[in-house]
């Protein structure tokens, strides 16, 4: 089977005007056997995927970086790509994210990756206690104030030293992102949030689309799936499923929409049929209808995944999430508690 050539964004930010693949490959927080992310990786490559997702506080990335080094090996004796052709992104430890930490944690990244360089290093908004990690992160007595322009400069200097060729954040709002534009010098090529149908984040892509911004957004949990324990909000919803008996499609629908409106995203599975799917799923070739736009306006807005801290922060995302009751936070806490992913 021949791989898929992936369509390409343009990460206006940078200098090098960097493109990043549409579709991404996510590095699951317990996936850290090397002789299957090694295969997985492998097979990646020679279906079509260039960009692989990581971060330090996954645990994935020496998995991901042995396995990259075999596969470029393996890939490049078999004439499929070579380094240059791939995108790797990872992240900053919000233990780490203080401005004397950000280059020594970033070299700490690229030796366990055994990369010369990332393509993309992210931050978020938040900052705790150095060399303590805990999940979730406690108010009281790890969470610190976070020194946006302290942390930025350095992520600018990493760039000056070429140890990444863009950098960007991840859950960062409208206000935090206006913050961070009054600060910087370079602008983030890319913002990571959670984005889909049940939580469309309507300001954020147009604050970030605007010409002067230029910032990409990647969406994680796309379609709600593998982090919630009551109804997919996405898969199970009454409107969605009426858009997908008019267009004889399912998850197609959440992506496509995802890609009108300009986002990348990242799936997370190391299966061999779903990583198939995930690239496979025919998304570019057709378009959603007026109607279809109209239908999808009326789902119900809920974000998913509330925030790493204890007790919930209700300025962690502005005036963007809608406040959830102390038991929902706490049902999300139970449920992140061994594999925190999107937020550390």
């Amino acid at each position: 089977m021949a791989a898929i050539e992936i369509p390409t964004v343009l990460l206006t930010n940078t200098s090098a005007q960097l493109k990043m693949p549409v579709i991404g490959m996510g590095s699951a927080p317990d996936f850290t056997c090397k002789k299957d992310t090694k295969d997985a990786i492998i097979e990646a490559i020679k279906q079509g995927y260039r960009h692989f997702d990581t971060a330090a506080a996954y645990g994935s990335e020496q998995a991901l970086g042995e396995a990259l080094k075999e596969a470029l090996k393996e890939a490049i004796e078999l004439g499929l790509v070579i380094r240059q052709q791939l995108f790797v992104t990872s992240k900053l430890m919000v233990t780490e994210n203080h401005p004397h930490l950000v280059i020594p944690a970033l070299q700490k990244s690229l030796k366990t990756l055994q990369l010369d360089y990332l393509d993309l290093y992210l931050i978020h908004p938040l900052s705790s206690q150095p060399g303590k990690f805990s999940f979730p992160i406690d108010v009281e007595a790890d969470l610190l104030p976070f020194d946006v322009k302290g942390v930025w400069e350095s992520m600018e200097e990493s760039l000056k030293l070429g140890l990444t060729k863009a950098i960007g954040v991840s859950n960062f709002s409208v206000k935090k992102l206006e913050n961070l534009l009054s600060v910087a010098t370079v602008l983030p090529a890319v913002n990571q949030v959670e984005m889909n149908l049940a939580w469309q984040q309507k300001k954020l892509p147009e604050f970030c689309n605007a010409h002067a911004n230029g910032i990409v957004l990647t969406a994680f949990s796309k379609l709600r799936k593998g982090a919630s324990r009551g109804p997919n909000e996405v898969m199970e919803n009454d409107m969605l499923k009426e858009i997908a008996d008019a267009h004889g499609k399912v998850a197609q629908i959440s992506l496509r929409w995802l890609y009108e409106q300009g986002v990348t995203f990242v799936p997370k599975s190391y299966d061999k049929g779903r990583m198939n799917q995930n690239l496979r799923c025919d998304i570019f070739d057709w378009s959603l209808t007026k109607e279809d736009h109209e239908k999808i306006s009326q789902i119900k807005q809920n974000r998913l995944i509330p925030g790493p801290t204890k007790p919930g922060l209700n300025d962690l995302y502005d005036d963007e999430i809608k406040k959830k009751s102390y038991s929902e936070i706490t049902r999300f806490h139970y449920q992140y508690t061994r594999h925190p992913r999107h937020m550390i």
